[in-house]
């Protein structure tokens, strides 16, 4: 059974999809890395790749009720801008690493990689390739979520029938926008189903999205209440001290805050309880620039713990209570 999982758009190089352009979509499983080689990768055909999925969730240990923060994940994880195939491909690898591995492993992750066009000069284009590259994420998203709706009815007539897996998916930076075209899309296919989950948890990490996406009066509304419908509980992390999305909401000149910057735009959002945020700047000590902080929280600085038990889905109030949600590191003690 596979260890590591791939859905990609990016172009074909010598055969493996290592591309700066976007493409068709391919799937490739690995068991080994590093997983920024290419070779460690093996294609698949889109049904190869569904069968192997489907029966590396069926292994999962069966759901109890009374101990659903325990219930094992399927996690998509969409990489955000300035990651070209070698760092998507690393960002991925280590994420696996420190949160789906080993005795404490939340379950499977799958990466969606799209091709940024990794280069800070580029982001204005390159915000434009998300929106097309969404399309082909909205497909997927739909498959699954036809998928989950064919187990939730085999469930209602027996109950050993049910889904192993609890859905969720932790984007970054620019991916949070991939992700939120691509599921307002899927919401508007599936005729905007309310109450209908398909993602169970949410990590929107330093988003590169409008801060405001909550709101009715918002100009990606939709979009938001898309997220809203299809997702039990959206999380932002973020941090004032992010000076790559300072340079991105200078650039957009909108008049917009970047979530991944200045959070929610309204505590809670006035039309939806389920998304909320956390301020993480002191969770990086002064040695994490401004710059580095963008990335640093799949690093070492206990972010990487607070996105565990969040996918667990421990209550909000409870991370706050445990002080989970609150580091130690900046500003720096006397």
């Amino acid at each position: 059974m596979a260890k590591y999982w791939l859905v990609s758009n990016r172009t074909l190089v010598n055969g493996k999809p290592c591309g700066t352009d976007r493409g068709t979509v391919t799937y490739w499983t690995s068991n080994k890395g590093p997983l920024d080689k290419a070779k460690n990768w093996t294609s698949a055909t889109f049904e190869e790749f569904k069968k192997s999925l489907i029966a590396a969730t069926n292994a999962f240990p069966d759901p109890q009720p009374a101990d659903s923060e325990n219930q094992s994940h399927l996690t998509l994880f969409v990489h955000g801008y300035n990651n070209g195939w070698d760092d998507a491909a690393r960002r991925y690898e280590r994420l696996c690493r420190d949160l789906f591995s080993g005795t404490d492993s939340l379950g499977i992750c799958v990466s969606y990689d799209w091709p940024s066009l990794g280069s800070a000069a580029g982001y204005l284009a390159d915000r434009e390739n998300a929106r097309a590259c969404s399309t082909d994420l909205a497909n997927l998203l739909s498959e699954l979520y036809d998928w989950l709706l064919q187990k939730q009815a085999a469930a209602a007539e027996d109950a050993s029938k049910a889904c192993k897996a609890k859905v969720s998916c932790i984007a970054h930076s620019m991916g949070n926008y991939v992700l939120q075209k691509a599921m307002a899309a899927a919401w508007s296919r599936k005729n905007q189903p309310l109450l209908a989950s398909l993602v169970n948890q949410l990590v929107m990490v330093a988003a590169d999205v409008d801060n405001d996406l909550f709101e009715p009066d918002a100009d990606d509304a939709f979009d938001g209440a898309a997220l809203a419908n299809l997702t039990y509980r959206a999380t932002a992390l973020y941090s004032g001290r992010d000076a790559v999305l300072g340079m991105a909401a200078g650039l957009k000149h909108f008049g917009t805050r970047r979530l991944g910057r200045s959070g929610l735009a309204v505590r809670p959002p006035s039309k939806t309880d389920n998304a909320w945020d956390v301020d993480c700047s002191s969770f990086f000590p002064d040695s994490v620039t401004g710059m580095k902080i963008h990335s640093a929280y799949f690093g070492k600085y206990g972010t990487l713990p607070l996105m565990r038990e969040i996918l667990r889905g421990i209550d909000r109030k409870v991370l706050e209570k445990l002080k989970l949600t609150q580091g130690d590191q900046w500003p720096a003690p006397d």
